[in-house]
């Protein structure tokens, strides 16, 4: 039985944190056995935000593939490649936007939001506005069946599937309209209870080491009710108990009443929860030693699921170019 096919794509824009390991890369470690797996460092998406400044994109290629195979997507098992490499996603992108209205690209839910919370860049950019119509050729180049989104990403991919209807509509029956999978996703706050953000700088990175986590546990901030040792806490409000329901998930209950009736202090806490991010980490970690001995090996990687993501673009491209009788020379 032949499986579907899922993709999806993060932009590298840094290491990754504990964030984006929870919101969307445990759930894609865990769908390698389930479906044929499309995973796209999207540098392209890098520049609609990021154009001014690319000194460091090369480095957070690299970053971010090791942080995916490190936290246990496997070459093997799914095909792990390079955006920008892959030539014929642009050229969809160019033959969509020949069909999708400006009307549906302007009423983007993020595309608002966006440009008045980065005001500070100049994103009013044709590259900025047209990115849902280069995310729908990401999906659709690969004749995606399935993409893992969280629910606030439903709308995007919403808008996929129409440009992938009129397409349909206008040329003749040629891409699958994807289908959401919706990601199991367990929330974490930040260091100091906000977003967790590198723009905060309030994170646990995938490539922290044990002692890092260890400082970083170490400030994290608590109940500010909770002074001394023997004050009973309130659990819900700490962000240090939102990390262990996650992280100590097995005593958690034991751990709230306990803080309750003021039977611990906030230092030992953190001890406690520290060495169980580090525990939980450890494997990770290890990994991610081992393929810093060999950077090379990053580079085979991306270079070989790469050359495999094209091979299905180029002959997605083909069929594209005959639906709509764009004249092929020799």
């Amino acid at each position: 039985m032949t499986r579907k096919r899922i993709m999806s794509g993060m932009r590298p824009t840094g290491s990754l944190h504990l964030g984006n390991y929870f919101g969307a890369l445990d759930n894609w470690v865990k769908l390698q056995d389930e479906y044929e797996c499309f995973f796209s460092i999207v540098d392209w998406h890098a520049l609609t935000t990021g154009y001014e400044d690319t000194a460091s994109l090369k480095d957070h290629i690299i970053d971010i593939a090791v942080d995916w195979i490190s936290a246990g997507l496997d070459p093997e098992r799914s095909t792990i490649f390079l955006q920008s490499n892959i030539k014929e996603i642009a050229e969809l992108h160019l033959l969509l936007s020949m069909t999708v209205p400006l009307s549906w690209l302007e009423r983007c839910p993020t595309y608002k939001d966006q440009l008045l919370q980065l005001r500070e860049k100049n994103i009013a950019t044709y590259g900025f506005l047209g990115y849902p119509n280069l995310q729908a050729a990401d999906i659709l180049v690969h004749k995606a069946d399935v993409v893992p989104v969280g629910e606030d990403q439903l709308p995007h991919l919403e808008l996929s599937r129409e440009i992938a209807r009129r397409f349909n509509y206008i040329y003749g029956e040629t891409f699958p309209e994807p289908q959401a999978r919706l990601n199991q996703i367990k929330l974490l706050p930040g260091l100091d209870g906000r977003k967790m953000s590198k723009s905060y700088e309030n994170t646990i990175a995938l490539s922290d080491s044990p002692d890092s986590i260890r400082e970083k546990v170490r400030q994290m901030i608590t109940d500010p009710e909770k002074i001394r040792k023997n004050d009973p806490g309130h659990p819900d409000i700490c962000s240090v108990y939102a990390f262990h329901k996650v992280f100590s998930e097995l005593q958690h209950d034991e751990i709230s009443e306990t803080c309750k009736a003021g039977g611990f202090g906030c230092v030992q806490c953190k001890k406690n929860l520290a060495e169980n991010i580090v525990h939980f980490m450890a494997p990770m970690y290890e990994r991610r030693q081992d393929l810093l001995k060999d950077t090379g090996r990053i580079y085979e990687i991306l270079t070989h699921g790469t050359r495999h993501a094209r091979k299905i673009a180029q002959d997605t491209l083909a069929q594209v170019r005959d639906r709509m009788n764009l004249l092929e020379l020799e």
